[in-house]
């Protein structure tokens, strides 16, 4: 049976092997996932909502443990990694309200009475990246689980760890045996049958915008609901009347947090030209300020890339003619290990300004106005993320208005929350997660007329 070898990023050990699903043992976790969420779907909404504030409740307790699978499989600091278990729970408690309240409507018709219901779609594939494993599982699965659905999830190869150990959790809480189920395994083999087989009812994708096309393809094969998040090349936009010493220091955490391995990762750092020069100035000691060192040290704040493989990706945008800037320190020796890392490109073609890196690379441009920090922050075929700062309000909702994005804040770098929408405009995605409508996502509406004839 095939397996995979799970490197510890910051040192290259080995952890473990995981050994990988096959698609009759996927077929299986369908028929299994068929029969148990209609078994969780009749239960009365209360008992469900009653389930999922126990299955957090559990999380809470092993938040911990959960932040330490999280340092050695994907190398985040652990300070992350803890925020990362307690978000999960947060997320489940946020959504153990659902079930109480998914209303159907009852419209105005002549000649007897029209209602409508909300009714789970069935089951639900989740295929998850590597970047955030258990956070990103969470938006998925939560929601799905809140509205009725049964829900099998496909973790990434590289990192399986914490998202096992979930499922666990869930069976710890009492959740109905195949309700939940997690299914390690290649993309062709596990993520594929997700998308064939006629019983998963939607698929739920975050990665690259190649594949999500190809999942989007294969969903429209059988008129599947599908939800995609996918790439960013997102803009931290900065104008000549902002607080510019509070952008320049903020600026280094919103684009190499985790390493820059964040498809909201804010890359691209647009300047006016007035202010370009005194912005470079106080960016350079905030970046080197930023403490990149092994994941389990309390104080680091960026840890390794997550694979050898992303590690020489990361290395082919800066090559040693590449226009540096200023870069910040990492450590030497074992580990894949890279260094904050600021350019100047030449162009605003330049692929390092077009293309997603997902390292902790990022470029600074300079922008004359308003209408050219728009443009420039529009070309590009994604759309999900961004920031802008100024003091103007008017100016603010504006730039808002005509940033091709789904996800902005102002004087922040912080727009996503469990609590509000996200998703992306042109190629960044399809749908939205989190909020207070996300499990609208995992439910059809069903019309039904009564008359009173």
């Amino acid at each position: 049976m095939p397996s995979i070898e799970l490197i510890n990023p910051a040192d290259e050990t080995v952890l473990q092997t995981i050994l990988h699903t096959t698609i009759v043992e996927v077929d299986a976790a369908v028929a299994d996932a068929v029969t148990a969420q209609r078994g969780w779907a009749a239960l009365p909404p209360a008992e469900r909502a009653s389930a999922l504030r126990r299955f957090a409740a559990v999380v809470d307790a092993a938040t911990e443990e959960l932040a330490w699978l999280e340092v050695a499989n994907s190398g985040h600091p652990i300070g992350q990694a803890r925020w990362e278990a307690g978000h999960v729970r947060d997320v489940l408690t946020y959504y153990s309200a659902v079930p109480e309240r998914l209303l159907g409507k009852q419209i105005p018709v002549a000649g007897g009475i029209d209602i409508t219901f909300l009714e789970p779609i069935g089951v639900v594939g989740i295929i998850v990246p590597w970047n955030f494993p258990m956070t990103i599982a969470a938006w998925g699965f939560a929601p799905a689980l809140a509205a009725g659905n049964a829900v099998l999830v496909k973790p990434a190869e590289w990192t399986p760890l914490t998202a096992l150990r979930l499922e666990q959790l869930a069976l710890d809480a009492g959740l109905p045996e195949g309700l939940f189920r997690v299914l390690p395994g290649r993309g062709p083999v596990v993520g594929e049958r997700f998308v064939t087989h006629p019983q998963v009812r939607k698929v739920v994708f975050t990665g690259s915008t190649a594949t999500g096309k190809k999942v989007m393809a294969g969903c429209a094969d059988q008129v599947k609901a599908v939800t995609l998040e996918l790439g960013g090349k997102s803009a931290n936009i900065v104008f000549a009347d902002a607080d510019l010493e509070l952008a320049a220091s903020t600026a280094p955490y919103a684009v190499f947090d985790n390493a820059g391995q964040d498809c909201c990762a804010l890359s691209r750092i647009l300047v006016q030209s007035s202010v370009y020069d005194r912005f470079l100035e106080l960016l350079e000691p905030a970046v080197k300020a930023v403490k990149v060192g092994l994941p389990g040290d309390e104080a680091t704040e960026m840890g390794p890339l997550v694979s050898r493989a992303h590690f020489d990706k990361v290395s082919s945008y800066v090559p040693n003619d590449a226009q540096v800037a200023f870069r910040g320190s990492a450590p030497m020796g074992p580990g894949f290990w890279f260094p904050p890392t600021v350019l100047i490109p030449s162009s605003r073609t330049d692929r390092v300004v077009t293309e997603e890196i997902f390292g902790p690379v990022v470029s600074v441009l300079p922008f004359e106005d308003e209408a050219d920090a728009i443009a420039l922050a529009n070309a590009t075929e994604y759309g999900l993320a961004g920031s802008l700062w100024t003091r103007d309000i008017g100016r603010a909702l504006r730039v808002s208005r005509g940033v091709d994005s789904g996800n902005l804040s102002v004087n922040s770098n912080s727009a996503v929350r469990y609590s509000t929408p996200f998703g992306g405009f042109k190629q960044s995605g399809l749908g939205r997660e989190l909020g207070p409508d996300a499990a609208l996502s995992f439910t059809e509406t069903k019309n039904v007329f009564i008359s009173t004839d």
